[in-house]
């Protein structure tokens, strides 16, 4: 079976149901197919496989339209947008796989099946334990609904079974894998009882009806190519070229699963405070090499468009790779340094609000300090939501302050005469704003480090490397924190007086 004529208008879409959590596949396939229709100049359709009834969840449209947008992988048709081969929901698409249905029943490449799932349970049973190949053993094959009614195991709603050839082909050629064949399936059904097609029926008549050139999914669809296969050729339609791609594996070399993984949910990243262009450029990483520059080494670091444009199925890692966290933590960190101040302060913002920091109407003031503040901390996360421990004692009144535990332990016996000898060093310095102009600002960091050090480290004898420990104590409860002079020029001399009495006063 051969692929699309290259002379086709390349149409790639992503096709997930929605049945909880968008999974972290569906972005995977979409970014390989999006990747090729732009640097092809086709088109990207996303197309909502929804016929599985029984799992379906309301909301898990929704959520699959905000994480894909959240990626940055825009779709030129689909169910929110319309486009020329609407509806998109297969749900909506009943009619039009009927008469394919009927076809195929009338040409005798399909035929209807009454037998009771308990039959066909009992059926698998005695296959497994007789050590036979488990596939359906046309029982109904050929008979009427009288004559099969007489037989044990009839339900009064039938299925349709394809009737597979004995000659039916089971290899081609995958953009991804070569020369591919696979396992000889037995007599699928393809309209279920309650009249929706199965994945198998319905895949080959929208991909036909939408005029889809090339069909990106994961290796585990491989068995099932030889059914579709088979499907065009009975109706006479242009099968679309295959990719099969490498799946994505848990550390355990698994297919990850939504069950066992919360990373396997799209919706996760997000939450975690992931960059989606991190994601993005991780998740091409797992099943494509690196960009090779001119002078031969190796690059990781990608745009979306950069992959794009020098995108070649050839290239396509067969076997995959292994899920790696630390990997995308390390392209996050990245990507997260790499962004200016006020789009890093934007980015930082709804987990802030999520987390109770700020509201969810902050003011002037407070959207001005994080401004500041989002300069200190860039550096120091790895993870969005990493900022909320370190961001937190900007916006907590100076009484309100809580002293963590592990802070308060390692204060040592010279604590209480450090805190004095600050709160002396620091008194005489002004905290006015100082002019219009920016000018005559005494309390800036710099003049904080060197008062301080000139009290604490000089006048007291205390190692520098032990010399602020009690003042990152007083000024942001925590034993870990921002830079300590910078955090308490915005926090301004108030604060830092009010807060190191504070814990003089505990001491």
């Amino acid at each position: 079976m051969t692929a699309t004529p290259s002379s086709s208008p390349v149409r790639l879409r992503v096709a997930p149901s929605p049945t909880g959590d968008p999974h972290v596949g569906t972005a995977y396939m979409a970014m390989f197919d999006l990747a090729f229709a732009r640097q092809q100049g086709g088109k990207f359709i996303l197309r909502v496989e929804d016929t599985d009834r029984a799992r379906f969840q309301e909301d898990s449209e929704q959520q699959l339209y905000d994480t894909l947008h959240w990626l940055g992988l825009t779709w030129d048709e689909g169910p929110d947008i319309g486009g020329p081969y609407a509806p998109y929901r297969q749900s909506e698409r009943l009619e039009t796989y009927r008469p394919y249905a009927e076809r195929l029943l009338a040409d005798g490449h399909a035929y209807l099946c009454w037998c009771s799932p308990e039959r066909l349970t009992a059926m698998r049973e005695m296959q497994q334990k007789t050590k036979q190949p488990t596939g359906y053993d046309r029982m109904c094959h050929g008979k009427t609904r009288e004559e099969r009614a007489q037989l044990p195991g009839f339900t009064e709603t039938p299925v349709v079974r394809m009737f597979i050839p004995d000659d039916v082909q089971l290899s081609w050629e995958d953009l991804v894998m070569g020369h591919t064949s696979a396992p000889r399936p037995d007599d699928q059904v393809i309209v279920k009882a309650d009249g929706f097609p199965t994945y198998h029926l319905a895949v080959v008549v929208d991909d036909h009806e939408m005029g889809i050139s090339h069909v990106v999914r994961g290796q585990e669809w491989i068995s099932s190519t030889p059914k579709h296969l088979l499907l065009y050729t009975w109706l006479g339609l242009t099968p679309p070229a295959f990719a099969h791609m490498p799946l994505l594996r848990d550390e355990k070399k698994a297919k990850i699963s939504k069950r066992k993984s919360p990373w396997a949910k799209l919706t996760w990243f997000r939450d975690e405070g992931y960059l989606p262009e991190a994601l993005v450029n991780f998740l091409a990483l797992l099943g494509y090499p690196p960009i090779l520059e001119a002078d031969g080494t190796e690059r990781e670091v990608f745009s979306f468009q950069e992959f794009s444009d020098g995108f070649a199925w050839s290239k396509i890692n067969k076997a995959g790779s292994v899920f790696n966290l630390e990997k995308l933590n390390w392209l996050n960190g990245h990507y997260l340094r790499e962004l200016g101040t006020d789009d890093f302060a934007a980015r930082l913002l709804p987990f802030l609000q999520r987390d109770g920091v700020l509201s969810g109407s902050p003011t002037l003031p407070e959207l001005g300090r994080l401004q500041r503040v989002a300069e200190l901390v860039q550096t120091r996360i790895v993870l969005l939501k990493d900022a909320t421990p370190l961001v937190a004692p900007f916006y907590v009144a100076d009484d309100d302050l809580p002293i963590a535990d592990d802070a308060r332990a390692q204060l040592k016996e010279g604590a209480a005469e450090v805190l004095d000898a600050a709160v002396a060093a620091l008194e005489p310095i002004s905290g006015s704003v100082g002019l219009p102009d920016g000018s005559g600002v005494e309390w800036t960091h710099d003049r904080i480090e060197a008062a301080l050090r000139a009290a604490i480290v000089e006048g007291l004898g205390v190692k520098p490397k032990l010399a602020f420990g009690p003042l990152r104590t007083a000024i942001s409860g925590q034993r870990i924190s921002p830079p300590l002079f910078e955090s308490m020029e915005i926090l301004g001399k108030a604060s830092v007086l009010a807060r190191l009495k504070r814990l003089r006063a505990s001491l």
